[in-house]
């Protein structure tokens, strides 16, 4: 092999690993990507998780009681106060429950069953009373 077959040898060794270079920077810089993608990817589930934790929580402590215990703390609030009639948002305010309208309409749809049931009286539209 003569000098010229050599430097013609290590020039397509140069060209190969220089092609080969290429084809790695290629790969760092789509891997790169990949990898902020996945990391703001990370950052976004993070931060949703987060705040799906806090609602969570927030929701839990300003719900009302279970459906056995919120029951009962309608009756337990018509015994203690056995001759008044009580609309439902008094009754929440009362009870320290929430008063938005779901919540409301979750109570008078309990107060329509203890009314069946014949736990509780209606005066009046709307209005609910101990049965004596």
């Amino acid at each position: 092999m003569n000098i010229t077959e050599l430097l013609a040898d290590f020039q397509a060794r140069q060209d190969e690993a220089t092609a080969r270079a290429g084809d790695l920077r290629d790969q760092i810089e789509h891997l790169a990507a990949a990898l902020t993608e996945t990391e703001a990817r990370l950052a976004d589930l993070a931060t949703t998780r987060k705040v799906i934790a806090e609602l969570a929580t927030a929701r839990a402590e300003s719900e009302p009681p279970e459906r056995a215990t919120a029951y009962q703390a309608i009756l337990n609030a018509f015994n203690q106060h056995p001759d008044q009639a009580f609309r439902v948002r008094e009754l929440h305010e009362l009870l320290g429950i929430p008063t938005d309208d779901p919540a409301m309409n979750v109570t008078r749809s309990r107060l329509g069953r203890l009314t069946r049931q014949g736990f509780l009286t209606q005066p009046g539209r709307g209005r609910y009373q101990k049965r004596t």
